[in-house]
């Protein structure tokens, strides 16, 4: 009797360069993710910012710079209750299935926003993007973990080709939107955005059976079918209140019932996450039945959110202040053709890919010689290493308002600062994901990579908030930008560099070690 396809195991072969080859389906559907993902954002505060006549909203830059970091951060935000959604509801693979179709959905409506609907078109699809992500992005790489139940370094390895599906998206998501989009016409590069993520859609819907077996098909039910009950009605309630209070806001603010100031609500917002997050803290230290080393390791973790949400508050202008500067003070001509701004974008994603493997080496070359850095070692240098990229920045930024905006600077400043930038990514970002399970109390891990989202929700919201500040009609403030952004990143480099020494002695006599040679993965997760 022939094997049918339920009779393979998913999990044991080796047809995608020597892994399951259900890692293909999720290679691919990633990747198209992170293409229309990359592929929008730095167009939205082009877009936004570009006046009526000329296809846009004509926004004020930093109206147009905080939406984008209001969106970035509820792009993170929504992880938290996909991944609750799908743990309790609807199974991973159904989740990724929903969340595909939202965005692709979403894609589209923001493309066609131009021909009918407008702003409430553009917004819209732009909440559909946010609710496909938080289902989609946490649970297919918790599939891609299922694939290696004993984990070991064929896992991670696994994970390893995964992280280049995304960067590898994320790279052609900007170069083809960008050119679209910059050449042709905004919403020409939105569509291809969602023309991308329909591709995922259709692969992963096609090949998942085929590939995947029955991973990931069903949610973790409880053994008692009441529970099991009462658990889904719960959870129904909770998304079936949440859209509808989403719904209500939506509809009050299309009929001009009330009006949102997008800068008000992200500072806002950032005060009631940064809140979060100290709530969140002292109830575990007060009440979480913590012993003494447990709280040491939530201490560090504390500290390392505290450097995360600075390092992604200033990594996380690219889409804005850095993408407005490319836009409009750097010179993109080629011969007779001109660089898209957006396409700056895409070297971030080119260096994580040359530069991932480089750095993967320098952690085992060092292990073997058991040279250890700590974890609050390697997060300073990242966010020294980002302190240079900006550093670098405020010499042509200073040419600027020297010579009242005439002449444009070379596109090498922003090409080197993006490499430090890189540097300080790939230092901090698999760095940090690693740290938050391996210094995490058991009990508190899953909360704990919730706890190191919130950071990234808090950064993207805080470059969001400062990143209009690139004007070509207000010069004086693009220096200062850069340079206050400097600042922060160097003081918390220096002042986690003085901490290191006593956080890994303290790490030490606890029983535990801050140290991690993981392979850098990029931030573009």
């Amino acid at each position: 009797m022939s094997a049918t396809v339920n009779d393979v195991d998913p999990k044991a072969g080796r047809e995608f360069f020597g892994h399951p080859k259900g890692l293909s389906t999720l290679f691919m559907t990633e990747m198209w993710e992170r293409f229309s993902y990359y592929g929008i954002r730095p167009l939205l505060i082009l877009f936004m910012a570009t006046a009526l006549m000329n296809g846009g909203f004509g926004f004020d830059r930093p109206q147009a710079s905080a939406i984008v970091g209001i969106y970035a951060a509820s792009v993170y935000l929504a992880s938290l209750p996909g991944g609750w959604v799908a743990d309790r509801l609807l199974g991973l693979r159904r989740s990724i299935q929903y969340g595909a179709f939202l965005i692709t959905f979403g894609h589209l409506s923001i493309g066609l926003s131009s021909f009918a609907g407008g702003k409430l078109f553009f917004f819209l699809g732009l909440i559909f993007i946010v609710l496909g992500t938080g289902l989609l992005k946490p649970n297919i790489s918790a599939i891609v973990g299922d694939l290696y139940p004993d984990g070991g370094a064929r896992r991670d390895a696994g994970f390893s080709i995964f992280y280049m599906g995304i960067n590898t998206g994320s790279f052609l998501g900007q170069l083809v939107t960008g050119f679209l989009g910059e050449k042709y016409g905004y919403h020409w590069g939105f569509g291809a955005a969602g023309v991308g993520m329909l591709f995922g859609l259709l692969w992963f819907s096609f090949r998942a059976q085929a590939t995947l077996g029955d991973i990931g098909k069903e949610p973790t039910r409880l053994a008692d079918p009441a529970k099991q009950a009462k658990q889904e009605s719960l959870v129904k309630i909770s998304v079936a209140a949440g859209l509808a209070i989403l719904a209500l806001v939506v509809v009050l603010t299309a009929t001009g019932v009330i009006t949102i100031d997008p800068q008000v609500v992200g500072g806002y917002m950032t005060y009631v996450l940064v809140g979060l997050a100290v709530a969140f803290f002292a109830y575990v230290f007060v009440f979480g039945g913590l012993n003494s080393d447990e709280r040491k390791r939530v201490l560090v973790i504390a500290v390392l959110f505290v450097a995360a949400a600075i390092f992604w508050a200033a990594f996380e202008q690219a889409p804005t202040s850095l993408n407005l500067f490319a836009k409009d003070f750097t010179q993109r001509q080629i011969g007779s053709f001109e660089v898209p701004a957006t396409w700056f974008q895409s070297v971030n994603s080119l260096f994580i890919i040359i530069l991932a493997p480089v750095f993967a080496g320098v952690w085992t070359w060092l292990a073997a010689r058991n040279i250890d850095i700590s974890s609050p070692t390697k997060f300073a240098l990242g966010l020294a290493c980002a302190g240079v990229g900006f550093l670098i920045m405020i010499i042509p930024a200073n040419t600027l308002v020297e010579t009242n905006g005439a002449i444009k600077v070379s596109a090498m400043w922003l090409v080197v600062s993006y490499l430090f930038q890189t540097f300080g990514e790939l230092l901090v970002s698999p760095v940090g994901l690693s740290s938050m399970t391996k210094l995490s109390p058991r009990r508190y891990v899953g909360q704990m990579m919730g706890i190191w989202f919130l950071a990234t929700a808090v950064g993207n919201l805080i470059a969001g908030l400062v990143g209009g500040s690139v004007d070509p009609e207000k010069l004086e403030q693009t220096p200062k930008l850069f340079t206050g952004t400097t600042i922060a990143l160097m003081v918390s480099a220096v002042v986690l560099f003085v901490l290191a020494i006593p956080i890994s002695r303290m790490m030490k006599n606890a029983g535990d070690s801050t140290t991690d040679n993981v392979e850098p993965a990029g931030a573009s997760l």
